[in-house]
């Protein structure tokens, strides 16, 4: 499709030679552009239809990439990609090779700092500003960030230190649309949405101002009274003197859907000292009916037909169920029989399959908002007074709150249970969120239980195990959906560390965890036709390993090859090898298939498997050259 203003806009130069009054069109034809290209891609779409008039105005008025615009998590920038050079590339978004759905500094130099878990910006924003004073360069900082986004703790910590420095310049841009995926949640939400309830604060504030300033000869006195009552005014109808407390000075809120006016704003605020908070008012999915009638869907989309706003769905549905699902219906099955089961999220209830647990038992969920640090310490004191709290996170956020998981519950051999969703690789979201750490981060914790089901029955039997255990106990599943297996009624306790043989043969064994069972059931398929017959362990917890079991394979079969969808350094492999150099066995070949030491970029779930050698067929060629080339000695053979 062909568009007056866009298709002449390359870079942001392109746009600042555009006369004002093109804006509010640019604007209208970007959000067509956004619109069409992610209904072809997928990808985030509502919160960057909701940015569309802040970035543009942003790139207008400021000097772009010499000042520095800095997002929060990259769900608005969209927009901010399009007119960066970048709106050619919009046809492999989230493909392999091709454009980031976050900003990537490695990407384009108008991306100042990689994003893809939130409460970051002002912070590296604030650094940023620092970093400028201290080599006496001129630029502008600009932080973007969400209001769900400034609850978070590390955006409180940077308000903080903000408000210390009132020399420093810099904006703090508040993008207030009242969601981040899902509807926001906590006090610091409801404070901002006061403003929502009523418009009559800046109808007040203006008609305030002409009373005083149609006085002839005002004094001093006047003016400070009328200071005094429009912070009072403030104080009752913004969250304006909150922020000027923290010693930023407060405008808004303003419109964040007239460009024109966003314009005029931009161009004041930027003559000014000191650090800015800027209140921008925005609704997620404007311009697109079905986004703004259903922002949390049209948060994150498949493909989907632009006219009717319908998903397409990339394939066949399955059959089988989603792991997300498994454990949100166990869960919900246990705590119907055990009024201590607590289900705890941040910000994610329907990510994590907590949605429907919520609905059913409100009195024991809790959605703390963007904070997970906050969900494992208040998990703890939970534990404390004999509740069971289960916190679902995905596995890459949970890495945020890796303190109190150490010292606030492993310490006290406290009984939380961390439902770690999107354990491994999890495709178009790329390297910001694969969840292929946790088996090596949480391993070496003391009084930690580590396991990983391979099938939809031993999640709700691990998750039942789990709440049974008197300590701390992390579960991890992966993205996507199940094994396809009938599940079962009622739940088995599984003997914490504890593994099991599937196949028996005496070439080779394979070692595996979670998803891979799967994927190790296969390759031995595949070898036993040629002939090569093996041992396949389903060792079920990471942590206790089963050495015992270990132990009895190794002493009879010298090749051995640990399978896992986590990075290798430090993760199950590693605990195979130390194992077996605790237990004197030093006369097996151990090769370890995992993730490998880079971070793996965005591309489909599949294609980023092959990458690193975890698919059937390659694990079979690993196997066939192990026992090809093979030499007595304990290491991992590459």
């Amino acid at each position: 499709m062909a568009y007056e203003y866009l298709d002449k806009i390359q870079t942001p130069d392109q746009l600042r030679a555009l006369p004002v009054e093109a804006l509010p069109k640019v604007a209208r034809e970007l959000r067509d552009f956004l619109v069409t290209s992610v209904s072809e891609t997928g990808g985030h779409l509502g919160s960057s239809l909701g940015a569309v008039e802040l970035t543009l105005a942003m790139h207008y008025v400021y000097d772009t990439p010499n000042d520095r615009i800095v997002w929060d998590v990259g769900h608005q920038a969209y927009g901010h990609k399009a007119i960066t050079g970048r709106r050619e590339k919009f046809p492999t978004l989230r493909q392999f090779e091709g454009l980031c759905g976050f900003p990537k500094r490695n990407e384009s130099e108008y991306d100042t700092f990689a994003v893809g878990h939130a409460g970051t910006a002002l912070s590296a924003g604030f650094g940023m500003a620092m970093a400028r004073d201290m080599q006496k360069k001129k630029f502008h900082v600009l932080s973007v960030v969400g209001d769900a986004a400034i609850s978070n703790g590390l955006s409180m910590e940077a308000l903080n230190n903000i408000g210390d420095h009132p020399n420093l310049n810099m904006t703090v841009i508040l993008n207030d649309n009242e969601m981040s995926i899902s509807p926001s949640v906590g006090a610091m939400t409801s404070y901002l949405n006061k403003i929502l309830a009523g418009k009559s604060y800046n109808e007040t504030k203006n008609r305030v101002e002409h009373f005083i300033n149609s006085i002839p000869n005002v004094g001093k006195q006047m003016l400070n009274m009328a200071h005094h009552a429009e912070e009072a005014l403030k104080g009752f109808m913004t969250p304006g003197t909150l922020f000027e407390e923290l010693g930023l000075r407060y405008y808004g809120p303003i419109d964040g859907h007239n460009i024109l006016t966003l314009v005029e704003i931009f161009k004041r605020v930027k003559e000014l000292k000191g650090p800015i908070m800027l209140h921008v008012v925005t609704q997620k999915g404007k311009g697109y009916a079905p986004a703004e009638e259903n922002p949390e869907k049209y948060h994150g989309v498949t493909v989907f037909d632009k006219e009717t706003g319908k998903l397409v769905a990339a394939s066949a549905p399955s059959a089988a169920p989603a792991y997300t699902k498994v454990f949100g219906d166990a869960l919900i099955e246990l705590a119907g029989t055990d009024p201590n089961i607590v289900g705890i999220t941040a910000a994610m209830p329907g990510g994590t399959g907590l949605n429907k647990f919520g609905e059913l038992f409100p009195d024991r969920y809790v959605d703390v908002g963007i904070a997970e640090g906050h969900a494992v310490c208040m998990a703890a004191g939970m534990a404390c007074e004999g509740m069971k709290p289960v916190v679902a996170i995905y596995s890459t956020f949970l890495q945020r709150a890796y303190d109190q998981i150490i010292h606030d519950v492993c310490l006290q051999q406290l009984p939380v249970i961390f439902a770690l969703d999107r354990g491994g690789l999890v495709g178009e979201d790329g390297e910001t969120h694969q969840g292929v750490y946790d088996l090596s981060y949480l391993r070496c914790i003391p009084n930690m239980v580590v396991m990983a089901p391979s099938n939809e029955n031993e999640l709700r039997d691990m998750l039942y195990t789990a709440v049974q255990h008197n300590g701390p106990v992390a579960l991890r599943y992966p993205r996507g959906n199940g094994e396809g297996l009938p599940l079962e009624k009622g739940f088995k306790k599984i003997e914490i560390g504890k593994g099991e043989i599937i196949e028996e043969g005496s070439q080779y064994a394979f070692l595996a965890i979670g998803r891979m069972v799967g994927v190790a059931k296969t390759a031995h398929s595949l070898l036993k036709k040629e002939g090569i017959q093996g041992t396949v362990a389903n060792m079920k917890f990471v942590k206790p390993l089963d050495e015992k079991l270990l132990v009895s394979i190794a002493r009879k079969i010298k090749v051995l090859v640990t399978l896992e969808e986590n990075v290798g350094m430090g993760g199950f492999g590693g605990a195979v090898l130390e194992a077996l150099q605790k237990n004197g066995i030093s006369d097996c070949v151990v090769k370890s298939i995992a993730v490998p030491d880079a971070f793996i970029e965005h591309g489909k779930p599949q294609l980023q498997r092959e990458m690193c050698g975890l698919e059937a067929p390659q694990v079979v060629n690993a196997v066939k050259k192990l026992l090809q080339n093979r030499e007595p000695a304990l290491g991992v053979v590459s």
